[in-house]
């Protein structure tokens, strides 16, 4: 029932692309006849036309079939030509699907699931789909058409004759369907190491400068050879059962043509059939069998078709992110931000929260800083206002509205957000600039890059702001990475700011011009600051002391100082050696 269900939903794929995928059956459908009409012919030319010295009948019937081979390469390019970009179009329809999945799926997935793993499934598995959208239906209709017609043909030879030979085609059915099981449990395993591998190929990469800096090329390389090995070991056992699948049918269908010879040769021995038709039969046979190992070879392709088609089900499946029903999505927000008894853990376990009934108002326009000890939820308390993930308990508002009543697009187009780890697209500096607004003009783009203080380096360069960053900003410092956030936000101008670390991998000469851009940033906006760096916090109109037990204290910096709480630890103690 479930493989039914697959193979429904495999087929809806192709209904956009309909006209080319009946120009592809009618083109195999036309080879099959072809195919069956020239043992036909063989058996007139053996049986009538040379022992009859018709010569006309002969030219005109080799004539025939040499218009029928020039017909089949015609066919057979459009076969193989239009029937892969059929294969290609439901590939590229697949992946823009699952990308556009990618995108509406929960913060959540992606912390459980590899970058890798996901790559591969958005490209070796797709590979697999094309080729079984394209091959599958086409050699499974081509192949029954030729086996149907070649029993239609054979019968009009000898009726006994056929029935001996079509009774060995179950014998190879059921065996096919035995180990077709076996192969497909064993080629999910193949698909899920192979993730795992381009998962871990993808994580040594892109930290190759950490891993050199450390002098770990001995570790990644060994941590490279266990997946490499259960990769082996796996696609070992793959070739296996195509082994015993491949010896198996290769042998029954080499029996069906023993059984056909001699056969057929004790039918012609005992004057049963002619000639002729002993030639037509074994030349039939011949047809016959084609099919037969496209058949075989179809069950392989199946297999990993499928398999690949599953796994892309099996993330197509993952509820997106839901939106409310009437969902409210107002233009512009002020940024009064509300926390009310809000409860939240990672994996929603109750006995694993990472914040306990934590309650906080921040008003409109102010700044508002959270410090205090690692692991006491800062950063996830950053990361529920945009609605990352989803609280256990409580409630969240902004300006009165409950976040979850609001459109998610409309409530992160009104925040920014500024992180430690900054994250630049492999593009030009315009391009990662413009990500605030991708309807920004030139002077407006310009005007975001002053105000970061990033624009004068950027006209420096060579190309300007057609410079381009390398994979993840690579080709820029940290700071300068930092800059060009920090314009981005300005460009996008939105109403809440989220200040996560923004400044904490800096030295101090480029912590201070990233100060000065920041402040300008955060001027008449709702500003939320994280930071460890309590220099960096001193102005802010309130500060919140944030400890695993919940909130430690709160107030200004002057407050704090004198009421000797935690923050008056913590300050005493960064600045104890100075």
């Amino acid at each position: 029932m479930q493989n039914k269900r697959y193979l429904k939903r495999f087929a809806s794929y192709y209904k956009p692309h309909k006209k080319l995928f009946i120009i592809d059956m009618i083109c195999a459908f036309i080879i099959s006849v072809f195919n069956l009409v020239y043992p036909y012919v063989t058996k007139e030319i053996i049986n009538n036309y040379v022992p009859n010295k018709l010569l006309y009948n002969l030219l005109t019937a080799l004539g025939l079939i040499l218009a029928f081979y020039i017909i089949k390469a015609v066919l057979n390019y459009i076969l193989q030509y239009w029937g892969h970009v059929v294969g290609v179009r439901i590939q590229s329809d697949m992946r823009r699907e699952l990308f556009g999945h990618l995108q509406k799926l929960p913060f959540s997935y992606f912390d459980e699931h590899k970058t890798g793993a996901i790559m591969s499934r958005m490209t070796n598995d797709l590979f697999e789909i094309s080729e079984l959208a394209h091959h599958g239906p086409e050699d499974l209709f081509l192949s029954l058409v030729t086996i149907l017609g070649a029993f239609i043909m054979l019968s009009f030879i000898n009726v006994y004759l056929v029935l001996i030979v079509f009774a060995c085609i179950p014998i190879i059915v059921v065996c096919a369907v035995i180990l077709r099981k076996r192969m497909m449990k064993v080629f999910t395993e193949v698909r899920v190491a192979q993730a795992e591998i381009n998962a871990d190929i993808e994580s040594a990469v892109s930290g190759m400068r950490v891993s050199r800096a450390y002098c770990a090329e001995e570790h990644e390389t060994e941590k490279f050879e266990q997946g490499n090995g259960e990769f082996v070991r796996a696609k070992s056992r793959q070739y296996k059962v195509m082994g015993e699948f491949q010896s198996s049918m290769t042998f029954f269908i080499d029996f069906l043509y023993f059984a056909v010879l001699l056969a057929a040769g004790l039918f012609f021995y005992y004057n049963i059939i002619d000639a002729g038709e002993f030639a037509a039969f074994v030349l039939y046979i011949s047809a016959l069998i084609t099919p037969i190992r496209t058949l075989v070879n179809f069950f392989e392709q199946i297999q990993e078709g499928m398999t690949g088609f599953k796994r892309f089900c099996e993330i197509m499946d993952i509820p997106p992110e839901e939106e409310s029903e009437n969902a409210l999505a107002p233009e512009k927000l002020k940024g009064e931000i509300v926390f009310d008894n809000v409860t939240f853990g990672y994996d929603g376990e109750e006995g694993r929260k990472v914040i306990s009934d934590f309650s906080m108002q921040i008003p409109a326009g102010k700044t508002i800083a959270l410090v205090g000890p690692s692991g006491g939820g800062k950063t996830t308390v950053c990361h529920l206002i945009p609605r990352f993930y989803e609280i256990d308990g409580g409630s969240i508002t902004i300006d009165g509205y409950p976040i979850e009543k609001l459109q998610r697009s409309a409530l992160r187009k009104n925040i920014g957000i500024v992180q430690q780890d900054v994250f630049l697209f492999n593009g030009t500096i315009r391009e990662n600039i413009a990500y605030g607004d991708f309807s920004a003009t030139e002077d407006e783009i310009v005007e975001a890059a002053k105000k970061a203080n990033i624009h004068d380096y950027i006209i420096s360069l060579p190309e300007g702001y057609d410079t381009c960053v390398g994979e993840r900003g690579v080709k820029l410092s940290g700071g300068q990475k930092q800059r060009v956030s920090i314009a981005r936000a300005f460009l996008k101008n939105p109403p809440i700011l989220i200040l996560d670390e923004a400044t904490s991998a800096l030295d101090n000469a480029t912590e201070m011009l990233i100060q000065s851009a920041l402040f300008k940033l955060s001027e008449g906006r709702t500003t939320l600051v994280v930071a460890h760096r309590l220099s960096t916090v001193k102005n802010a109109d309130e500060i919140i002391v944030i400890t695993p037990d919940g909130i430690e204290e709160r107030g200004t910096h002057e407050s704090l100082m004198a009421k000797g709480g935690e923050y008056k630890k913590l300050y005493e103690y960064q600045f104890k050696n100075l």
